[in-house]
């Protein structure tokens, strides 16, 4: 497992550590050949979320990248155990499917997937993700009822604005 600095000289893909979870055989090639691509040579595929759950036992991976839709566990209920596990419970995970609809997104977000991905999945796609997931992470929040990333993605124009509001409220002002 690398011990990432959030600084832009650690953005190297060829040190990365990757899980590849997916039922489909063919999709699992696509992804790998894409991560390989960019010079990751330490790739392990699963091809359901138990079998996933497994391979993390032994295997220090960085990131995976799970599919939403798979037999017998799917990648909303990996997310979730291995959210509530001692195994990896602050992994990043990347969530593939083929279906973007806005029921899927949320689902996936609040069973605490960092990334969202839909297929086909393209270079760009995987390479965006897995750097926002790994290299520019979102704080990681634990509360009585979720484990996961921090879901709202926060960007302050002026970092100036929580302060300015907190003294207004000690000034009495709205």
């Amino acid at each position: 497992m690398i011990p990432w600095t959030g600084e832009a000289v650690d953005r190297n893909f060829e040190r990365l550590q990757v899980l590849v979870v997916d039922d489909n055989q063919h999709m699992r090639a696509i992804v790998s050949a894409i991560l390989k691509s960019a010079g990751v040579k330490a790739i392990r595929e699963a091809g359901n979320g138990g079998q996933a759950l497994t391979i993390l036992k032994d295997f220090p991976a960085d990131v995976a990248i799970v599919d939403f839709q798979m037999e017998p566990m799917d990648g909303l209920e990996f997310t979730r155990q291995l959210r509530l596990s001692a195994i990896r419970p602050a992994l990043p995970i990347v969530m593939m499917t083929g279906h973007a609809d806005q029921a899927r997104v949320v689902q996936a977000r609040d069973a605490g997937v960092n990334e969202f991905l839909v297929k086909p999945v393209t270079a760009k796609g995987v390479f965006d993700r897995i750097t926002a997931a790994v290299f520019k992470p979102r704080s990681f929040v634990k509360a009585p009822t979720y484990l996961g990333p921090d879901r709202r993605r926060v960007v302050l124009v002026d970092p100036d604005i929580p302060k300015r509001r907190a003294s207004d409220r000690k000034a009495g002002q709205p």
